[in-house]
This record gives structure tokens, C-alpha cells and sequence, in this order.
């Protein structure tokens, strides 16, 4: 039997179209998320329960941090707007359903980069915004130095991410036991750990840093051991097809860094418009052509810095060194003072 040209063509299409139908978050997409956000008028950003420091509520409901900074960035470049943000905390275990059914427009939410992540699971992520490593927190009655000491050892961990692998992977590599309590709500996790029903808790650093820290006045009874014993870079993330979308949350993210590259800060970014400098204009949107790229208002950057200002002041207010998570900028220093943060170029 010989099968026409058209008939082939056509199974191929209905192929793709199959294939694109169960695609993660295919669906949800429908005509491109950044018109179903102009539509809208409001940015939904998936966040933490609550990580001080990087996305928690106040007593009024009011939420602050590091990843909420990028989604406010992100909606003032979408709508000109950067009050204009719905904010949905998530467990670690509903993070990416809530992303891949479309609740959330965008997932800025203390969560690491991996290539299972950016695949399997129909995934594009930002650029970093806050690199990162695992580690250990301990009280300090305990007399442990090192994590090469915990040995037999209860550790709090939650379930469904990548720190419950590294701890099985370090213990393993290390020849080491240790009992895992497994807790997935983030409160009840800590709060395991300071009424002692586990001797160490594990996760970020920086999550580690941020929880210590709002201890009220018995923060100094609980040490971070000094092993890293992970790589964990921390980035926004978006849903895979959707281009227009992940072209304007990456570029927003790297428009961030630029500015802190360029000087341009909160205070000063609509006396920058006067510069000479050619870069400075391209960037500001005096030079035009970099908005119409992202089907958005040439000002994008502009609006960005004005709302949260650039990269390094975000970081300087939500988590530096004047902050009770009193952190150095280290690996998330420009790569011009040593550190990793570095600018895709603008132009």
C-alpha cells in the first residue's frame, strides 16, 4: 500500500500537536503569559512559606526580600507597575505543579538551577540570582566544629528537594550514618529543630543564615558549620515555551546587574539619562531599541532600578551586611570585585 506525501505530513503535524499538547504547562500558556499578565494587570510570583530575608510577610501582610525584589522588578518591567504582584507562598512540594498548571506566572523562590529541573520538569530558568551552597546548623552546646563530626546524627531536612539528595549524597561519600526527620511545611521543619527533635538542620546557607537570624535573642546559641558541601544556584524561574516570557524575566534579572556594572542606582538613574556614555543610553532607553526587542516600554530598565534599585542594593538591603542576615557579598560580588555576577551585554 503507498502512503501520499500529505498523508505523512499530516500524521507529522498531529505528532507535534500531540506532543506540544503534553508538554508541562502547554496549556497554561495559551497566547504568551506576558499578555495574559498585561491582561491581568497584576504579576502572580510563586515565593516561599517564608525565608526572611528573601521572601517573607510582615505583620501586615506586606511581603519583602531578595526574591521578592525580582518579581516587583519583573512587573514593573511588564506593567510599568512594580506594586502590581500577586504573591502565592508554596512549599517546596508544590512549587512546580503551581508553575506548570499557570497559578503563577513565575517562580521566585529560593530554588536551585539543576539540569533534571530545567528539563523533566519543562523549566527555563533566569539568570542566578543568589549563589548558594548547602550547609549545617547545629547548637552550639553541642560542641561539633565540623560537619565531618555528625556521625550518627538526627538531621532536619525537607522533603522534595535538592537538599535532602546532597545530605545522602555527603553522608554516603563520607562514610557516615545519620537519621533523616523529614518535615515538608518550612515552619514545622525549624521548629523541629529548635525544640531538639533533631540534632542538625540542613539547607541553604543563606536559609540557614535567615533562619538563625530570627531568633530573638538567642541567635548566637546556634552555629553554621563551616562546610558547603553543595552547589546551589538560585534563580527565578518560568515555564519552558513560552520565549517572549523567559526573554523578559532573563533580561530583566540581567538589567539588574548591568546597572550595578554602570553605577546606576535607585537615587540616580533619571540623572544617568544625561549621560554620554553610549551604553548608559542604550540601557536607560535614551538610545531606543532595546524595549521594542522585549514588547515592552523602552524605559523597561529605568522603571526597574527606580522600583527596587540596582542588583547590589537589593542585596545590601534584604540580606548584606547591615541586616540580621549580616551576609558578605562573596560569590554574589561582581565579577569585576571577584565575584560571579556578571551582565549579559544590553545592546
Amino acid at each position: 500500500m503507498k502512503i501520499s506525501k500529505a498523508t505523512i505530513g499530516a500524521a507529522l503535524a498531529a505528532g507535534v500537536a500531540a506532543a506540544v499538547a503534553l508538554a508541562p504547562g502547554a496549556q497554561a500558556q495559551g497566547a504568551g503569559t506576558l499578555a495574559k499578565v498585561k491582561a491581568a494587570g497584576v504579576l502572580t510570583c510563586g515565593v516561599s512559606t517564608g525565608v526572611p530575608g528573601f521572601s517573607a510577610p510582615d505583620a501586615q501582610g506586606n511581603w519583602t526580600g531578595l526574591d521578592v525584589d525580582v518579581c516587583r522588578a519583573v512587573a514593573a518591567v511588564a506593567l510599568g507597575d512594580a506594586t502590581k504582584v500577586k504573591f502565592v507562598p508554596l512549599s517546596s512540594q508544590q512549587r512546580f505543579a503551581a508553575l506548570q498548571s499557570g497559578e503563577i506566572d513565575i517562580l521566585s523562590r529560593n530554588t536551585t538551577w539543576t539540569l533534571s529541573r530545567d528539563t523533566s520538569l519543562g523549566l527555563n530558568f533566569a539568570p542566578v540570582t543568589f549563589y548558594d551552597g548547602q550547609g549545617f546548623m547545629v547548637p552550639k552546646k553541642l560542641g561539633v566544629k565540623s560537619a565531618k563530626e555528625l556521625n550518627g546524627a538526627t538531621v532536619c531536612v525537607q522533603p522534595g528537594t535538592t537538599t535532602e539528595l546532597n545530605l545522602a549524597d555527603y553522608f554516603r561519600a563520607n562514610k557516615m550514618e545519620f537519621k533523616p526527620v523529614v518535615i515538608a511545611d518550612l515552619a514545622e521543619v525549624e521548629a523541629a529543630f529548635f525544640a531538639g527533635r533533631c540534632d542538625v538542620y540542613t539547607t541553604d546557607a543563606s536559609g540557614l543564615a535567615s533562619t538563625r537570624s530570627a531568633r530573638a535573642g538567642n541567635a548566637d546559641d546556634y552555629i553554621i558549620l563551616p562546610e558547603l558541601i553543595s552547589k546551589e544556584p538560585l534563580a527565578p524561574a518560568v515555564r519552558q515555551g513560552d520565549d517572549e516570557w523567559f526573554n523578559l524575566a532573563a533580561w530583566t534579572v540581567a538589567a539588574l546587574v548591568q546597572a550595578e556594572e554602570l553605577g546606576i542606582t535607585k537615587a540616580n538613574v533619571e540623572e544617568q539619562k544625561k549621560s554620554d556614555n553610549p551604553e548608559v543610553k542604550r540601557v536607560l532607553g535614551v538610545t531606543p531599541g532595546m524595549g521594542k526587542a522585549l514588547n515592552v516600554s523602552e524605559d523597561w530598565v529605568v522603571t526597574a532600578v527606580k522600583a527596587v534599585g540596582n542588583y547590589g542594593e537589593i542585596f545590601e538591603r534584604n540580606v548584606g551586611r547591615n541586616t540580621p542576615l549580616k551576609l558578605e557579598r562573596g560569590l554574589n560580588a561582581l565579577w569585576t570585585k571577584g565575584g560571579l555576577q556578571y551582565a549579559m551585554p544590553i545592546r
